[in-house]
């Protein structure tokens, strides 16, 4: 699969990426720290790149926009760094490859890993 990390995330993801045989990029080496998000989500998608987030904001962009891609992989935990739960994320990546080809939102936190099919439904209307 091919990554792009989010700025929220360390560059060590992209040698930990690399060396398990991804192709990952950090945003840092593609385009401007402070861009906007739709702006690395329109990348990621242009790219056929997996965006890879800490950022909580990604899902709420996907709710409700009809977007098949790019798919998003949230890491949701106090240390996010590849040596804290890397070995968690790659078993998360491996088991979901189909449906991040397809395009999917994958959370993973150090309990468990959720994923939904994209599109995904927007909030209901009261």
């Amino acid at each position: 699969m091919r990554f792009v990390i989010d700025m929220n995330l360390s560059p060590a993801w992209v040698d930990f990426l690399r060396e398990a045989g991804h192709q990952a990029q950090h945003w840092s080496e593609i385009g401007p720290g402070d861009a906007p998000d739709e702006t690395v989500l329109q990348w990621a998608s242009e790219n056929d790149h997996v965006l890879v987030t800490s950022d909580l904001d990604f899902g709420a962009m996907l709710a409700g926009s009809g977007r098949r891609r790019p798919s998003v992989v949230q890491i949701r935990s106090d240390l996010l760094t590849p040596v804290a739960i890397g070995t968690m994320v790659l078993a998360a990546l491996q088991k979901a490859e189909p449906d991040l080809d397809r395009g999917a939102l994958l959370s993973i936190d150090p309990g468990r890993a959720r994923m939904r099919l994209l599109p995904l439904p927007g909030p209901e209307l009261a």
